[in-house]
């Protein structure tokens, strides 16, 4: 996600990822079957954060770098206002498994192969598919969930299990501008740039609390922070921010190193140090401390942070070369920020991070992806291996405008609000009809996409969610 265009936060889905205490595996070795449809959470979004077995610094700031800062961060901030403006606002559409009520379309339908309008959220102008639940955020700044609550992702109170299968409203006291969610955990950015978030991370051996050790919050509470913040992106259990200053905070699982400041040794629960020290917001630990960003993203175990030069670094997981650095070479895992020469090469507009690839969208609304190929992913036709570098995407329209990843599937809207899906189609989330894999961009079709345009796309667990507007 980018400040232009926000987007979704990425959750595993069941077929890659283990349940808990299990062992990603940082092989290439053949995948496991296909599950079925209807898991438990663990096995169902990868929420039990299962451990991986293998895991320029910027001249001092005077005045006019200050400036140039400032500057570029006012011209990046995200308002509620201008996010309407420039992208507009519509309609929500839900797709795919709703087990636990994340389409929002009502307790008797479970699951959708092609979008269902989703009636109570109007003039929506942000969505974001957790790992088992979704959030809306209309055009007056009110967040609306519905789905999975069992953790406290919905930030309301839930009396009866109904009630989760239709969108119910979030209580802030402030206007909301960006909203981001993971498995279990949502976020809320305010238009002063205070942070809310409630449910809970989780790591290999079950929920690890959200701002306080061991406890899950199943309504809204601040994140202390001195800064003020202008973007959030959730990962399936940790949340970065993006402060004015261009500081990048972090917090949550730090078991696959996606926090950027965590060494190894500390990565599981914080050893010694106690795990307070995974939940406490602090910096990432770049080389050099007078290094500045422009903006971030993340994915399922993963960080990547743009530099006011253009530069990406990297945290997290690396097992397929997802990261843009060669595996076998790199290493499996980062626990500290480590530059993308690769990634680093091109001006990227977005990037989108799933469990075990990424897209990127570039200035010129090229689609580009790396990292595993199984399922059709990659879309780069059946047959064709994993991607350790960049490689263009065929088949989508040039000039697209987003691209999002799920776990093992993948999206990308051209300019005339057109969206393009492929990889797993088990779970109904690729909108064609059908639960084949999809190995090259297809055009998605429906009722409900007949003279509307797509104005963003967010993919969870098993679900996938958008806004569609009536064309002019």
């Amino acid at each position: 996600m980018s400040l232009e265009e926000s987007s979704s936060s990425l959750s595993p889905t069941p077929e890659e990822t283990p349940s808990a205490g299990s062992i990603v595996s940082p092989s290439g070795s053949p995948p496991p079957a296909k599950p079925a449809k209807r898991a438990r959470q663990e096995s169902e979004t990868g929420s039990t954060g299962s451990v991986a077995s293998d895991g320029q610094p910027r001249k001092k700031r005077g005045r006019k770098s200050k400036a140039v800062t400032a500057e570029m961060m006012d011209a990046k901030r995200v308002k509620l206002t201008s996010l309407a403006n420039s992208r507009g606002f519509g309609y929500v559409l839900t797709v795919g498994q709703g087990d636990t009520g994340q389409l929002g379309l009502g307790e008797d339908i479970m699951e959708k192969t092609r979008p269902g309008l989703v009636k109570e959220v109007e003039d929506a102008v942000e969505v974001v598919a957790g790992g088992m639940h979704t959030v809306v955020l209309n055009k007056k700044g009110e967040v609306w969930t519905f789905g999975c609550n069992d953790e406290g992702s919905l930030g309301r109170i839930v009396v009866e299990e109904e009630e989760c299968f239709v969108p119910g409203k979030v209580t802030l006291a402030s206007t909301v501008v960006q909203i981001s969610a993971g498995d279990s955990h949502t976020a809320a950015l305010t238009q002063e740039g205070g942070v809310f978030l409630w449910g809970t991370f989780r790591d290999s051996s079950g929920p690890i609390g959200l701002v306080q050790w061991g406890k899950m919050e199943m309504v809204p509470v601040q994140v202390k922070l001195d800064e003020e913040v202008v973007k959030i992106i959730s990962g399936g259990d940790h949340l970065v921010m993006l402060s004015r200053d261009g500081n990048i905070y972090t917090m949550g699982n730090s078991e696959q190193g996606q926090l950027g400041r965590v060494p190894e040794m500390f990565g599981h629960r914080g050893g010694r140090r106690g795990g307070q020290l995974l939940l406490q917001p602090d910096k990432i630990h770049a080389k050099s401390k007078s290094r500045v960003f422009k903006d971030v993203w993340a994915g399922s175990y993963n960080t990547v942070a743009m530099t006011m030069d253009g530069e990406l670094l990297v945290m997290g997981l690396n097992n397929y070369s997802q990261m843009g650095l060669d595996h076998n070479t790199a290493g499996l895992t980062f626990f500290m920020p480590v530059l993308s020469k690769n990634l680093s090469k091109k001006d990227w507009k977005q990037i989108s991070v799933g469990q075990h690839h990424a897209l990127g969208l570039d200035r010129e609304g090229g689609v580009f992806c790396l990292g595993r190929s199984e399922y059709g992913r990659l879309g780069l036709g059946e047959g064709v291996g994993d991607a350790g570098e960049a490689t263009a995407v065929q088949g989508v329209e040039a000039g697209c405008k987003v691209v999002a990843c799920g776990t093992a599937v993948s999206y990308a809207l051209g300019s005339d609000g057109s969206c393009y899906s492929w990889g797993m189609g088990t779970n109904g989330q690729l909108g064609t009809g059908q639960e084949d894999d999809v190995w090259e961009p297809s055009l998605m079709k429906s009722k409900q996409l007949e003279g509307r345009e797509v104005l963003t796309v967010s993919s969870g667990g098993q679900h996938t969610v958008m806004i569609v507007r009536d064309r002019k």
